[in-house]
């Protein structure tokens, strides 16, 4: 048939199977003369409205879920928003982690000005260093030498006179002291003395005991000896306290002596960085440093070094130390931290430990690390939904988070294997905009099973699957092909190349009058497409090679569609596409594996028999149906009773089903073309082989849109194709389903060339005409149908079936 025939009534003309792009609407030749043109997000506006909304509202609980598609633009809308508003020119202030000194598990935190974290903690260590360098040279000074001697040799001379007078004291009793070996350590012990010598009173007693020795005279002595011991006890004791005091005075000495460079150094300090806390910090500081004189005296603390196993071990005091948890120096404006690995460690930080070679796990407060919790603090968060929901633990923490605006970092070890000491920093305060990107399925499941989630997370941004097409968004998404070949390096595009792109976009919308936003598969495309046009040696990609892309694309992942079209081929797959059949008709089903959906055409068949069961779904018996397909066919029995069972009851016991169909089936999509084989079946007139059918149906017999129009169209074409086209095949469609027709070139063209054709259908009726070449019949004002009409021989086989069951009885309800 040629483009000037006049079509019959239904039937389509190619003008309504695509839309075609007129790349001479473009106002250049090829996207290079876009160079320079601004980037627009394409679309989105209401997502626009609510990302602006979310990222200038600082109150609580106004975070950001972004929802939509994979590849739909969602992380380069937020991406976009993020540089367009005022990030300001202020920085969040640093974080750094002390020792708490009155607290040792408990570090105490910091926030200074931006830089101002890294000069505080330079200062401490030039602290510590300064105090290290000047200290012993106070104590090896003349003066400090001289009062330290001074008060060692007047408490050892004191305690030389002491000794001396209890000596003498004993000596004048008849005593003596000598030292004893005890050990690796003498002592001194008292003995008496006989015949002018040092004796032991074992020797005593046993002279006394051959009466050498008087036995009162040893037992004077021997009550004597026990007093000058207990005296001598007393006297060590004496000594002991005496060597305590001394250490304390010359412990105070050396904090006299230290006192006024630590003053100096720690009012240095504190005149240098005046904010909160820090006053308190430094005092606590100046104490403990009074009390580590020694060390700082020596230079370096005496703990070990690392062990022979190579086990880890602190070697230098940490408690002075300043831990600069979050350095904003280098920061401008407020931060956009992008958190693509959402770990516990990576979002809340994280208490590092170390094992000592006693295989103790110990820790302090400068292995405190921070997460990106922190480094966001005052500016925004950027976080994928699905990975936030499958890392143990991130959830509860973050909603938590959310909730008290405070970070907690702690040690995630749900197992206990780093038992050990541990640390509780001081929760940090932090103002932090979450922007959290997922699909629409997750924001769903978190809405209805998680009471915090709207609490925390008040508003969605949803960006739309499709936009509206108009000019302006065409040179959009010309800028978008313009944008990929400079990001990627691809050669320009022809204006025809633009315009099969667009075509392409449409067509991925499902509506003619939109386009896609899944800009993933629109950037896939030009890059596919550029790969064609270099490998034919061209340095500039037409139109030719976009389809091409699309083709190649299509054959990669079309293997399975293919072996199922050849069983159809090969008369595996039972379907007529020729000739004529009662209670027969082709139905078209939607496969989909993943990565490509696809047509398969099958044979739907009906018959019909007296009975009472009525219409009976083979499909459904057999539990290979869903609840949709199922829906559709019990909506069937509801058109019958419309029709024809006003007059009478419906008495009949009808069977419907997919031939050959092994996998299950489901949707009402093929509910037109079942109430088609019904209804030939109930007339007993033929339909033609040559025509499918998709469509849903009501009771009412109008015919409803169904989904993948252009699949269905294509892939029975495709059938047609290989088996062999008459030129009297063609594909019965719902005309509501006509602006999402956007058909492959090479259907079209066939359609125009006659080989193929596409009808559309409001009603039932409509197609009845198109596949029987008959007139479905209008009931009159008593509601009989003209006698030669499909509904008229319907309605005839009703009524017999109707008497013959009444005259055999309600024995048999099938």
């Amino acid at each position: 048939m040629s483009a000037n025939e006049t079509r019959p009534s239904h039937e389509l003309t190619p003008d309504d199977l695509r839309w075609h792009c007129d790349p001479a609407a473009f106002p250049f030749e090829t996207t290079d003369e876009l160079a320079g043109s601004p980037i627009h997000i394409i679309g989105q506006d209401r997502a626009r409205e609510a990302l602006l909304l979310g990222l200038n509202v600082r109150a609580e609980g106004y975070n950001i879920f972004a929802t939509g598609e994979v590849g739909g633009g969602r992380s380069t809308t937020v991406r976009r928003m993020l540089s367009e508003i005022d990030l300001g020119e202020e920085p969040p202030r640093d974080l750094v982690f002390v020792h708490d000194f009155q607290h040792p598990d408990q570090p105490h935190q910091l926030s200074f000005p931006a830089s101002r974290g890294r000069e505080f903690r330079e200062a401490m260590e030039e602290l510590i260093q300064g105090l290290m360098r000047d200290l012993p040279k106070i104590f090896d000074s003349e003066l400090y030498q001289r009062q330290r001697t001074a008060i060692i040799d007047a408490g050892a001379q004191q305690q030389r006179a002491m000794f001396r007078e209890f000596e003498k004291r004993v000596q004048d009793e008849g005593f003596t002291m000598v030292q004893v070996q005890i050990g690796p350590l003498t002592r001194p012990n008292i003995v008496p003395v006989h015949e002018e010598k040092p004796v032991d009173v074992d020797e005593l007693v046993q002279l006394a005991e051959q009466g050498k020795y008087a036995q009162d005279e040893l037992e004077a002595i021997q009550t004597r000896l026990s007093d000058l011991r207990g005296e001598l006890e007393a006297l060590a004791k004496k000594v002991r306290r005496m060597d305590r005091e001394l250490r304390r005075e010359l412990d105070e000495m050396d904090r006299q002596f230290a006192r006024p460079l630590l003053e100096e150094a720690i009012g240095d300090l504190q005149d240098a960085f005046g904010e909160p806390g820090v006053e308190g910090y430094l005092k606590q500081v100046a104490e403990a440093l009074l009390d580590s004189l020694d060390e700082l005296r020596q230079g370096v603390d005496a703990r070990p070094e690392p062990g022979p196993e190579g086990e880890v071990e602190i070697v230098h005091d940490p408690s002075f130390d300043v831990n600069l948890l979050v350095d904003n120096s280098q920061t401008k404006g407020r931060p956009v931290i992008w958190e693509t690995t959402p770990s516990y460690r990576n979002l809340f930080g994280t208490i590092e430990k170390i094992r000592t070679a006693e295989g103790e796990w110990v820790t302090d407060h400068t292995r405190i690390r921070a997460g990106s919790l922190l480094r966001a603090n005052g500016g925004f968060l950027v976080l994928d939904a699905m990975d936030v929901l499958v890392e143990p633990g991130v959830w509860a923490a973050l909603k938590r988070t959310l909730r008290t605006r405070k970070v907690e970092i702690q040690v995630f070890d749900p197992m206990n294997m780093m038992a050990g000491n541990a640390i509780k920093p001081e929760p940090v305060p932090i103002d932090v905009k979450v922007i959290m990107i997922g699909t629409r399925q997750i924001y769903g499941l978190l809405h209805r099973h998680d009471e915090d989630f709207t609490k925390i997370f008040k508003v969605k941004a949803e960006m739309a699957m499709t936009i509206p097409r108009s000019g302006q968004e065409l040179i959009n998404y010309a800028a978008f092909v313009h944008k990929k070949t400079q990001d990627d390096e691809l050669p320009p595009f022809h204006r025809q190349a633009v315009a099969a792109i667009i075509e392409h976009g449409i067509r991925l919308s499902g509506n003619r009058r939109k386009m896609t936003t899944r800009f993933a598969e629109i950037a896939d495309l030009v890059r596919e497409s550029a790969f064609w046009a270099r490998q034919r040696g061209a340095d500039l990609v037409c139109g030719e090679d976009v389809d091409r892309a699309i083709d190649r694309k299509v054959h990669r992942v079309s293997l399975t569609e293919e072996i199922l079209r050849e069983r159809i081929e090969e008369g595996m797959v039972l379907l007529d596409i020729d000739g004529e059949a009662i209670g027969q008709v082709n139905g078209l089903a939607i496969l989909d594996t993943g990565d490509h959906s696809f047509c398969q055409p099958s044979r739907i068949t009906a018959t019909v028999a007296m009975g009472r069961a009525g219409v009976i779904d083979l499909d459904r018996e057999a539990e290979m149906s869903g609840a949709l397909h199922t829906k559709g066919v019990l909506t069937l029995t509801g058109f019958l009773r419309e029709r024809f069972a006003q007059d009478k009851p419906l008495a009949l016991t009808a069977t419907v089903t997919f031939e050959q169909n092994y996998g299950g089936v489901d949707g009402d999509s093929a509910s037109s073309a079942e109430l088609y084989a019904l209804l030939s079946s109930l007339a007993d007139v033929p339909i033609r082989q040559g025509i499918a059918v998709t469509g849903s149906v009501n009771q009412r017999g109008e015919v409803q849109p169904i989904g993948g129009v252009n699949e269905k169209i294509e892939g029975y074409y495709d059938v047609c194709k290989a088996i062999g086209i008459s030129g009297k095949q063609g594909v019965l469609i719902p005309r509501r389903n006509m602006p999402n027709l956007m058909l492959r070139k090479d259907v079209v063209e066939a359609v125009r060339n006659g080989e193929f054709h596409v009808w559309a259908v409001d009603t039932i009726e409509q197609g009845l005409e198109v596949l029987t070449g008959k007139t479905a019949g209008k009931a009159n004002a008593k509601g009989a149908y003209p006698k030669n009409s499909v509904f008229g021989r319907a309605d005839a086989t009703l009524t017999r079936l109707a008497e013959q069951v009444n005259e055999f009885g309600p024995a048999d309800r099938r």
